[in-house]
């Protein structure tokens, strides 16, 4: 059972450090056989929590325990959101940060936690000057719903194969606002 110790679940984010990632990976992991995210499960969990183009990190945590994460990553080569919100905004893809690698815990769902990490990296991308976008699987109507409660703006929704029998749609968001 999870005990909220405080009723501002934006104090228990912070900024994720590596000794975090095998923390973070056993979460993923849960996440997964609970969820099914990441779709496809990670060879390297941790390097795939760890992009290149990661501008930031964080971690949510309660009791002293890791349970949810989320980056903010500059825009990588097949990227869909970022292409789709800089051709609609008539700019290029280096306006924009991608939020991703979202995932809280099953047992710390519904207290904000999600909310409160996504608005963490929309506060940083904003700092940067960049706009904050993002791609969901179509799927996965859990993370489409809190998008869509925190105003986040449908764009377009794509098919895009992530192997030859694998051919997934995904739904392109744009957080509210300009950067």
């Amino acid at each position: 059972m999870l005990i909220m110790r405080t009723t501002d679940p934006s104090e228990l984010v912070r900024p994720r450090t590596d000794g975090d990632l095998a923390a973070c990976v056993e979460v993923l992991a849960a996440v997964h056989r609970h969820s099914g995210y990441p779709v496809n499960w990670p060879r390297h969990p941790a390097d795939w929590l760890t992009t290149r183009s990661q501008l930031a990190a964080w971690v949510a945590e309660c009791d002293g325990c890791v349970v949810g994460h989320l980056s903010l990553s500059r825009a990588a080569e097949g990227d869909t959101a970022p292409a789709v919100w800089a051709a609609r905004a008539g700019v290029g893809v280096d306006v924009t940060a991608v939020v991703g690698r979202l995932f809280v815990s099953p047992a710390a769902r519904g207290h904000g936690l999600g909310a409160a990490l996504v608005a963490r990296a929309v506060e940083e991308a904003r700092t940067l000057g960049l706009h904050p976008v993002l791609d969901v699987v179509g799927s996965d109507t859990a993370a489409t719903a809190l998008y869509e409660r925190l105003g986040w703006e449908l764009l377009d929704v794509v098919e895009q194969r992530w192997a030859p029998e694998q051919v997934v749609s995904l739904r392109c968001y744009a957080a509210p606002g300009q950067p």
